[in-house]
């Protein structure tokens, strides 16, 4: 039965009972899309990249929403197949549980990362988890030596004093990086390309993983224990997991050298930060440069430039001369935007065919 808002309605036999029809085929049935996508925390580069590539996608219709996705804006996904979401998006238990109430089976993750999603959950409801595991690793890498860089070389404060027509060079003193050593914490992609970025700079490389890459033969693979000892640029470069969190301690801390660099962009969680500042406090680091840190969520892609950050951690880091921290903005490049969307498009397609993809996340 077909109700005066179009909506398909069927009666289960022998009981008094109708039930929705599932939105896709009450699509297929009126001659409507096949998917439709709702898409959280949306700016307008998003936007802007998704619209780009859709015209390749006819059967996928996107709608965009400015909210990020939680417990309370999950009931926006209802009448829609899936929801396309961010790394800093809230996808625990009460919103997984939340999605399933209203019939979402896909969850698209347009980022690598997925330790803010319930895994356990979604697989209990057998939803799928996609993601876009190697959008440009250059892209993240390079913004890794840039940061690198920029503490080395006090770039931010030359900038400031610049600025003020202030010329002089006190507080500004740096050290070559040809001929010293980095440390290579994760050789995944986006760390093989950090990697690689160092031995053009004449700098010996030591690497840390639990699988070598054989792309690395110029790399030497050693403890995490000797890597920190031993590197005077500590660069992060892996997934935030149980086995992983807070790597970065205070027992960590004070195994590496004295005057080293340390350079985050993987994952916040990786660093300990109240360890980290007390490191920063006693003259450890000669810099260090986050584009990620604990304390991120509420300030990822946000102008907050109007509000006062109170008992704010990321107000105590920025208070320090040697410590640089950018928005989260590593993948931040026109070619890993048109990746992003082009992998996340791929993966709508292959879960509505019913193909097996490497991108799938599972428990």
């Amino acid at each position: 039965k077909v109700d005066k808002n179009g909506r398909i309605w069927y009666f289960i036999a022998g009981k008094s009972k109708k039930v929705r029809f599932h939105t896709y085929y009450e699509r297929k049935m009126t001659g409507g899309k096949d998917m439709r996508i709702l898409f959280y925390d949306t700016k307008e580069y998003d936007r802007t990249s998704f619209e780009r590539q859709l015209q390749n996608y006819p059967s996928i219709e996107i709608d965009f929403l400015k909210t990020d996705l939680a417990p309370a804006t999950a009931k926006l996904a209802d009448g829609y197949d899936a929801v396309c979401a961010f790394v800093n998006s809230d996808i625990g238990t009460k919103t997984v549980d939340e999605l399933h109430r209203y019939g979402i089976s896909l969850i698209l993750m347009r980022c690598a990362g997925f330790n803010n999603v319930d895994l356990k959950q979604a697989g209990k409801y057998g939803m799928k988890i996609l993601r876009v595991p190697g959008y440009s690793p250059e892209a993240v890498a390079e913004h890794a030596m840039a940061l690198a860089l920029a503490v080395n070389r006090r770039m931010h404060k030359a900038y400031v004093k610049v600025r003020e027509n202030d010329f002089s060079l006190g507080g500004l003193l740096g050290f070559n990086f040809y001929q010293k050593t980095a440390g290579i914490v994760g050789t995944g992609k986006i760390g093989a390309a950090m990697a690689k970025i160092c031995h053009g700079f004449g700098m010996k490389v030591l690497a840390y993983d639990v699988y070598k890459n054989p792309e690395l033969d110029f790399a030497t693979y050693v403890s995490l224990d000797e890597l920190l000892e031993n590197s005077d640029l500590v660069s992060l470069h892996c997934p935030l997991m149980d086995q992983t969190y807070h790597l970065i301690n205070r027992d960590t801390i004070q195994k590496m050298k004295d005057g080293v660099i340390l350079v985050n962009t993987s994952r916040g969680g990786l660093v300990k930060t109240e360890d980290l500042i007390e490191g920063i406090r006693a003259r450890k680091f000669f810099g260090v440069g986050l584009d990620v840190y604990e304390e991120e969520t509420n300030n990822v892609f946000e102008d907050r430039s109007d509000e006062i950050l109170e008992h704010s951690t990321t107000a105590r880091l920025l208070s320090f001369p040697n410590v640089m921290i950018t928005s989260h903005q590593g993948f931040f490049t026109q070619e890993a935007l048109e990746a992003i969307s082009y992998t996340t498009l791929e993966n709508a397609m292959a879960y509505e065919k019913g193909n097996i993809t490497e991108n799938e996340v599972k428990a």
